[in-house]
C-alpha cells in the first residue's frame, strides 16, 4: 500500500525543472529592496565579500541536503531524513518546523505582490477597510493578493509539470533582468563609485552575513519533491548546490551592479535601489519598471517553489499518519497533493486581509522553525554517517563528516541569532506568540506519535525507523 501511495506522483521533473525551481525559490524581492541596504552597512567589495562567506557557510547546509536527498529520494526530505537516524519524534519536530516556514513565506508573497504592483502604479489604491497594527489595509490591495494566490495555487493543482514551466518561464525572466542590470552598469558605471570597498570593518561585514542565510531559503524545496523527478539520484545532489552557487552569484552581481553605476549618497536616500540602479545604468526611468518586474517574477517563483515544497511535506507528514490522511489524497488526474495544495493556497488568500505587519511576524517567526529544521537535517547527516555507514550514498559530500559538523555548528549560531537580545531575535510578544503557538499545536500531534506506537498504528517506514 506505501509503494503505490509513492507510485501516485508523475515523475516528470528534469534537471532543468529540478534546477529552476530551487535557483527561483531563493531569488525573491529582497534582491530588489536589500541591495543599497548591503553596501551601505559593508561597502561595495565588503557586501560581495559577506555574500560568498555567508554562501559558503550555507553551502555546507545544502551539502548535508544534496547527500541524503541522494540517498532518501522521498517526497517530504527532511522528514524522511530524520526519521530513519533520529526516529519519529525528531522527525516531526524537523517536518513540522519546516512546515510553519514554508506556509509563512507562501502567505508573505500574497502580501508582497500587492506591495509590488503599488510600486509600478502609485495610485492604484482604493476602498479603505481597516488598520492592522498601524497599516491601513485596501480593498484593491486584498484583491491583487487573493487573485494571485488563487492563480499559483490553480497552477499547482493542475500538475507538477505545469507549476515547474511557470517556475522556468519566471526565472529565466529574472536572470535577464539581473544580467540587463549587470551589463548596463559594467558599460556606463564607474570604479569610483565603488568606494568605499569596506565599511565598518568587520562589524558591517558581519552585518551583512548575517542577512544571508534568510536569502538562500529555498534550496530546500527541492527534496521535497524528489519522488516527480525523472533524474538519477546523484543528480539531486548536484543540482541542489549548483543551485546555492548560482543564488551566491546572482546576488553578488546585483550587489556590483548597483555600487558601479549609483553613488552612495543616492544609495542611501533610494527606497529601490537596484531600481534606481537600473534606470542609472540606461538612463532611462523606464528600465526602473524593467527591473520591478523582474523583482515581480521573484516574488512568483518564491511562492511557487514553497506552496510545492509545503504541500509536499504536508503529505508526507500525512502518509506517515502523523497529520490527517486527508492531506494526503493525491488528485487521480493530476497527480498532485491537491488538499495540501488548496490548504495552503486558502490560507494564503487570508494573508492580505491581514495586512503587511501580521505577516513579517508570521516570516520571522518560520525563520526560526526552518533554521530548526536545517539543524535536525545536519544532525540526522551525522548520525546516519556513523550508524548506517554503507547506505547507499549516490552523491557523497566528502569521505569524512566534518560537513555536517560545520553545517551543525552553523545552524546553532543562527538558531541563538532569533534569541532575545540578538540581532535577528524574535519580537515579543508577537513574533514568539506565532512560534510558540505553533508548537503548542504541535504537541497534539506529538501525543498523537505517542498513542499511535501504543496501539501498533506505525506505517511500514516508521516501524522501519523505530527499529534501526
Amino acid at each position: 500500500m506505501e509503494k503505490k501511495t509513492d507510485q501516485q506522483f508523475n515523475r516528470v521533473l528534469t534537471r532543468i525543472d529540478v534546477l529552476f525551481l530551487a535557483f527561483g525559490a531563493m531569488i525573491g524581492w529582497g534582491w530588489v529592496v536589500l541591495s543599497g541596504e548591503w553596501i551601505i552597512s559593508a561597502g561595495s567589495i565588503g557586501a560581495i565579500i559577506a555574500f560568498l562567506i555567508g554562501g559558503v557557510l550555507v553551502t555546507f547546509v545544502g551539502l548535508t541536503y544534496a547527500e541524503l536527498s541522494s540517498a532518501i529520494p522521498k517526497a517530504g526530505g527532511g522528514l524522511y531524513f530524520v526519521l530513519r537516524a533520529l526516529g519519529p519524534k525528531a522527525a516531526f519536530i524537523a517536518a513540522w518546523g519546516i512546515a510553519l516556514g514554508y506556509i509563512s513565506v507562501v502567505a508573505f508573497e500574497a502580501v508582497a505582490l500587492p506591495t509590488v504592483i503599488e510600486y509600478l502604479f502609485p495610485n492604484f489604491k482604493f476602498g479603505y477597510l481597516w488598520t492592522v497594527a498601524g497599516w491601513d489595509v485596501y480593498a484593491s490591495w486584498v484583491l491583487i493578493g487573493v487573485v494571485g494566490s488563487l492563480f499559483i495555487t490553480a497552477i499547482n493543482h493542475r500538475g507538477i509539470k505545469e507549476a515547474a514551466f511557470f517556475q522556468t518561464l519566471l526565472t529565466i525572466a529574472i536572470f535577464l533582468v539581473g544580467m540587463l542590470l549587470l551589463g548596463g552598469s559594467l558599460a556606463n558605471g564607474e570604479t569610483m563609485l565603488l568606494k568605499p570597498f569596506f565599511k565598518d570593518g568587520w562589524a558591517g561585514l558581519f552585518s551583512v552575513m548575517l542577512m544571508t542565510p534568510f536569502m538562500f531559503v529555498g534550496f530546500d524545496v527541492v527534496p521535497q519533491a524528489a519522488d516527480e523527478m525523472n533524474i538519477p539520484f546523484k543528480s539531486i545532489g548536484r543540482i541542489l548546490i549548483l543551485s546555492v552557487v548560482l543564488a551566491v552569484l546572482f546576488y553578488v552581481a546585483v550587489i556590483f551592479g548597483v555600487s558601479y553605476v549609483l553613488p552612495l549618497n543616492e544609495i542611501a536616500n533610494s527606497s529601490l535601489p537596484t531600481a534606481d540602479a537600473m534606470s542609472a545604468a540606461f538612463g532611462n526611468p523606464f528600465f526602473a519598471k524593467v527591473l520591478i518586474i523582474g523583482g515581480l517574477a521573484g516574488i512568483l517563483t518564491s511562492w511557487n517553489a514553497f506552496i510545492i515544497g509545503g504541500s509536499r511535506i504536508l503529505y508526507a507528514m500525512a502518509k506517515e499518519n502523523v497529520l490527517p490522511r486527508w492531506f494526503a489524497y493525491i488528485h487521480p488526474k493530476y497527480k498532485t497533493p491537491s488538499n495540501s495544495i488548496w490548504f495552503i493556497g486558502i490560507l494564503s488568500t487570508f494573508a492580505p486581509f491581514l495586512g503587511r505587519p501580521m505577516l513579517v511576524w508570521l516570516v520571522d517567526a518560520g525563520g526560526l522553525t526552518i533554521t530548526i529544521a536545517y539543524f535536525m537535517v545536519a544532525w540526522a547527516f551525522i548520525v546516519l554517517r556513523k550508524k548506517e555507514p554503507d547506505m547507499p550514498r549516490p552523491f557523497q559530500a566528502g569521505r569524512l563528516p566534518i560537513v555536517g559538523w560545520i553545517a551543525l555548528a552553523f545552524t546553532i549560531g543562527f538558531i541563538l541569532l532569533y534569541m532575545p537580545g540578538m540581532p535577528s531575535q524574535l519580537v515579543w510578544p508577537y513574533e514568539w506568540a506565532i512560534f510558540l503557538g505553533w508548537w503548542v499545536i504541535g504537541i497534539v500531534f506529538l501525543i498523537r506519535i505517542n498513542r499511535m506506537k501504543k496501539s501498533g498504528q506505525w506505517t511500514a517506514e516508521v516501524q522501519e525507523a523505530e527499529e534501526l
